[in-house]
């Protein structure tokens, strides 16, 4: 509840507890990683997805993948059951790093009192995103390229044909210095802030809405589950088109100067897109993506609550 101050009428937020930031950090990470080791089979199943018929005409092409669990079929067939965990151990990286920052700094936010504020939820949301989204961006350019990887017969998009996660890191270094390890972030930055500004603030307007109703008792971990369902559906629907852009401008061919040779960046990428592919081209892999989001929110959102739950209490 609000408290206004006697002085010219300002308004004074409350504040809340807050965690020591090292280990809000440790938790965010801890609860974002837990997710990715479920969930990294549909991130590799959504980059495919998003990377077939680039730049082509619907029906000018050949399809590979038919949907998320023909998809996971051809995955599986063609490089085994450890194909559907490609590029999980830098996932896991970018996830530690990435999700420590962001919710590390939102939850600073909501100790702060910002959060509170009209809009408040939606702006630190996404400056928490743009934060990790820079911080992480490496990691999730060489998560990209390695899941797109797989052997001709069903490969889709550019082909980097790298040796391993140590590998992708050093080639990419070697050819376009300390900047190549940053192609893309233009795209993961606008990609994050959406998905970060829709989740962080959904899930805490929602468990405040499941905990008015009074359905569970007080602190049931059932609370933050019923908003991280609700938080997962509206993320899926505003970050796709996001999220396709994001993932053709990391798996671009590169030129020797560095340059992509398909995009010059976001807006040229969301142009392209739309002229070629349509509309329904900025939601291709909706389907796997809206898989893997909703249990992603779901269990990053529920281990986060109750990790800081528990983290409040020990404190306390």
């Amino acid at each position: 509840m609000l408290q206004h101050s006697s002085e010219a009428g300002l308004v004074t937020l409350p504040r809340t507890l807050a965690i020591w930031p090292p280990l809000d950090f440790a938790l965010g990470a801890a609860a974002c990683c837990g997710a990715c080791v479920f969930t990294n089979p549909l991130e590799v199943v959504k980059t495919r997805l998003q990377l077939q018929g680039e730049l082509r005409v619907r029906g000018s092409y050949q399809r590979h993948y038919h949907g998320v669990l023909q998809a996971l079929w051809a995955v599986s067939r063609a490089d085994g059951l450890r194909g559907l965990q490609k590029g999980l151990s830098v996932g896991l990286l970018y996830q530690g790093v990435m999700n420590g920052v962001r919710l590390g700094f939102y939850s600073y936010s909501e100790a702060s009192g910002f959060t509170r504020a009209p809009g408040g939820s939606l702006l630190a949301g996404a400056a928490a995103g743009a934060l990790g989204a820079f911080v992480a961006s490496p990691a999730y350019l060489v998560k990209t390229q390695l899941q797109a990887q797989t052997v001709a017969a069903i490969a889709v998009g550019h082909q980097h044909n790298h040796l391993g996660v140590s590998s992708a890191f050093v080639s990419i270094y070697r050819a376009q210095g300390i900047v190549g390890l940053w192609r893309g972030v233009n795209g993961a930055v606008p990609r994050v802030m959406v998905g970060s500004a829709v989740q962080l603030a959904t899930f805490s307007s929602a468990k405040e809405w499941v905990v008015s109703q009074q359905w569970y008792k007080q602190d049931s971990w059932l609370e933050a589950l019923n908003a991280a369902m609700l938080s997962g559906v509206a993320v899926a629907i505003a970050m796709t088109p996001f999220d396709v852009i994001s993932t053709r401008l990391y798996n671009q061919p590169v030129d020797k100067l560095g340059r992509g040779q398909l995009y010059r960046g976001f807006l040229d990428c969301f142009v392209r897109v739309s002229r070629k592919e349509g509309l329904v081209g900025l939601y291709k892999g909706m389907g796997p993506s809206f898989v893997r989001l909703g249990p992603h929110t779901v269990i990053s959102m529920l281990l986060w609550d109750l990790l800081r739950h528990t983290a409040f209490q020990y404190e306390g």
